[in-house]
């Protein structure tokens, strides 16, 4: 076992800025919603525009990071190992199996991770960017635009986008509890060095 730097960083950066940025959208997108009324709709609405404007201009410095880097390349998919992976997660977490995968400085998710970040980025990230954004500047649609969409269809997707996204938050949170010890798998997200077999 070697000490290896996994995450750097810019990486743990926008790793935690992303998940400030993502429950203060949940908690003020939950309050809009009238779930609940800690701050008072108005200003819930203004600290979620501005996340939401926050977490954009996140995002875009990652995508320029990932392909800057290369780091573009650990969300590749491969079907090598992902039934282990699977069987791994739905079975042997609760038998004491050891994990088919063994993380490396160029390949640090598994093959069933590098699925889940890849939706996450391609599929409910852009979902919740285009529905948000058109939500946002709804008084500014050309009339085209207005005659082919309705709003509230608008809504109801950003909305299941983010309820996508919870699921994502939760499943991720709960897979972080999975290692040898209940924060081995975060620790190395805050310290940036992972116990590497070499």
């Amino acid at each position: 076992m070697s000490r290896v730097m996994i995450y750097k960083r810019f990486e743990r950066f926008w790793h935690w800025c992303q998940a400030l940025l993502i429950f203060t959208l949940l908690i003020t997108g939950f309050e809009i919603h009238g779930s609940h009324s800690w701050l008072g709709f108005g200003d819930a609405a203004r600290i979620h525009t501005l996340a939401a404007w926050a977490l954009i201009v996140l995002w875009l410095f990652a995508i320029f990071w990932h392909f800057t880097t290369g780091e573009w390349r650990q969300y590749i998919p491969t079907k090598n190992g992902l039934f282990a992976v699977i069987h791994y997660y739905l079975i042997g977490t609760f038998t004491d199996a050891e994990h088919p995968y063994r993380k490396t400085t160029r390949a640090k998710h598994n093959p069933l991770q590098r699925l889940a970040y890849l939706f996450f980025k391609v599929v409910i990230s852009p979902v919740i960017w285009v529905t948000g954004l058109l939500y946002l500047f709804y008084n500014d649609w050309p009339a085209t635009l207005a005659g082919a969409l309705e709003l509230e269809w608008v809504a109801l997707v950003h909305t299941g986008a983010a309820f996508a996204m919870l699921v994502f938050i939760i499943a991720h949170v709960y897979m972080t509890t999975m290692g040898h010890t209940l924060t081995s798998h975060i620790k190395p997200m805050v310290t940036g060095y992972e116990d590497l077999d070499q």
